[in-house]
């Protein structure tokens, strides 16, 4: 899924362009000034790069790029989908930037981040830069192409080394705490032996409170359901409610026949009566069990005050014990694992062991892959002006970390006889450049990434090795879509599709375009290359016989 297309919109010193990119090798050129860059530049911000107003175009609101590739299949397509975004038959991007300084992108026309362009801009483009050769100086990226060229990945074992560390953390806490940690022991176990003997349930405290009430008040309710049944029944001098109800209920029952209104009365009158049975019948019921209990009183007393009493000492509310309890108990079995010396020992060694497996094997997969790579870049090296040179690859022993316990170091003898030493020590920046391109030819074979951005790298190389790196990087469009700026006619003359950068100035303003050329177009741009602006038949002709075409002068 190789990149096809490049639209530009007020960038820079852009107005709009428009580029198709083909398969295979394409060379940017064009005089010093005109802005070659320029493109890397857009592509970069496309994919994620940081960016500000300074890129807009002087009298433009915003800026617009927007990259177009094939279809996207792979990793690509996994994660747009997972991401959430739609495939098509191209996958297009797009951002804009506007004088405000707020950038906006999209992917296949939904809108993204940044931070998600920049994820799935490592799937898709790999830009060399022409200082390549400083990230050889660091550490982390020596190892990081040692292990791309290895083919492994130092991530898992970042997370077991990340758990290892905390089990050895959690195990020096422990025991620089154990004194400390005992006595805060004893003392939850203290306190949940306490409250523990009140054992206090859930809505307990509220059902003592009830009952309580309901005992203490017994002998009111007694005289209060006697009263009620007196009432319904009748003392020895006087009727109660019920014979009232039965007079009324006959004295309106013989007078039915004659009044049609007193048969709906005395069926009143006779639903009244049963309710009123009922209800002596109940209150008859309550007088026979509801006897006081001054024991049970007593009991309730006592419960209640055990409450009160353990609630004043912790400052809790009577009703929160049981929870407070629960908490104790928690915190004492967490305590209890925080003490627990040998489980801490033993899972620290677990996580250790298993963090030392993972880093033997890394270790071993890096041992295997050194030598290799340091062929392959000693044989890319031997074109490219240093002939004898030697690259080496050397794995040496460090502290366990969170990318392994191998120190990874490139030692490099540019000439023969020489002792290889470390690649920052190299004197020359043209060999550091060279050694560079070597690393990135060589390491760039074995990616997934479909098309590589080379920005200059072959900055000062000439002659035969210019020759050597234009072959390079043509042998290597064969199998990836590669794109160079260069300044080097013998790397011009390799590309398989040419570009040239122009810089067009007026009184108002300055512009920049890229157009394709080939034929006697072609011809002119590596003769101005090889002899400047004054294009000679000679220039013209050692042109000619560099791209091995015949075109007249």
């Amino acid at each position: 899924m190789a990149l096809r297309r490049i639209a530009l919109h007020d960038f820079v010193i852009v107005t709009t362009l428009e580029l198709e990119v083909n398969d295979g090798f394409t060379v940017l050129t064009g005089e010093t000034g005109a802005g070659k860059s320029i493109l890397i530049d857009a592509l970069q911000l496309v994919l994620g790069a940081r960016a500000d107003t300074g890129v807009i175009r002087e009298g433009a609101d915003r800026t617009d790029l927007s990259a177009e590739f094939d279809a996207p299949a792979g990793a690509p397509a996994a994660w747009l989908e997972e991401a959430g975004f739609p495939t098509e038959e191209s996958l297009l991007l797009r951002r804009t930037i506007d004088l405000q300084g707020k950038s906006r992108a999209w992917i296949n026309g939904v809108p993204a981040t940044a931070t998600q362009m920049r994820a799935l801009g490592e799937m898709l483009i790999d830009i060399h830069g022409q200082h390549a050769w400083q990230s050889l100086t660091r550490a982390e990226a020596v190892r990081g192409l040692l292990d791309a060229y290895a083919g492994v990945d130092s991530a898992p074992l970042a997370l077991l080394h990340k758990a290892w560390r905390g089990a050895q953390a959690q195990l020096q806490q422990a025991r620089a705490a154990q004194g400390t940690l005992q006595q805060e022991r004893e003392r939850l176990q203290w306190q949940i032996d306490e409250v523990g003997k009140l054992a206090p349930v859930d809505g307990e405290w509220d059902e003592l409170n009830q009952e309580h009430r309901r005992l203490a008040a017994s002998e009111a309710l007694l005289a209060a359901a006697q009263v009620a049944l007196e009432a319904l029944h009748g003392g020895d001098d006087e009727g109660g409610a019920l014979r009232s109800l039965t007079h009324a209920q006959q004295a309106v029952l013989h007078h039915a026949q004659v009044e049609p209104a007193f048969a709906s009365l005395c069926t009143t009158l006779a639903s009244s009566i049963a309710e009123a049975q009922d209800a002596a019948h109940q209150l008859q019921g309550y007088l026979r069990h509801a006897d006081p209990d001054p024991a049970r009183i007593r009991q309730l007393d006592e419960r209640l005050s055990l409450w009160l009493q353990l609630a004043r000492r912790y400052r809790r509310a009577p009703e929160e014990l049981p929870g407070v309890l629960a908490d104790w108990k928690l915190s004492l079995q967490q305590l209890d694992a925080a003490v627990d010396l040998t489980a801490l020992e033993a899972a620290e060694h677990t996580h250790q062991s298993a963090y030392d497996k993972a880093a033997r094997t890394l270790s071993r997969a890096r041992a295997k892959a050194a030598p290799l790579l340091a062929s392959a870049i000693t044989q890319a090296m031997q074109g490219l002006g240093m002939a004898g040179g030697r690259f080496e690859v050397t794995l040496s022993a460090t502290e366990p970390g969170a990318h392994g316990m191998d120190q990874v170091q490139f030692l490099v003898a540019s000439h023969p006889g020489m002792t290889p030493r470390p690649i920052g020590k190299v004197a020359s920046g043209g060999e550091l450049s060279r050694i560079a391109l070597a690393i990135a030819v060589t390491t760039s074979r074995l990616g997934e990434v479909p098309t590589l951005i080379f920005d200059e790298v072959d900055s000062g190389v000439g002659g035969a090795v210019a020759q050597t790196v234009g072959r390079l990087m043509r042998q290597l469009g064969r199998d990836r879509q590669v794109l160079a700026v260069t300044h080097l006619p013998q790397v011009a003359a390799c590309g398989d599709q040419h570009w040239v950068v122009a810089k067009h100035s007026t009184h108002a303003q300055t512009t920049s375009s890229v157009a394709p050329v080939q034929g006697p177009q072609r011809t002119q741009e590596i003769a101005r290359m090889l002899g400047g602006e004054q294009l000679s038949p000679a220039t013209l002709a050692h042109a000619t016989e560099m791209l091995g075409t015949t075109v007249e002068p």
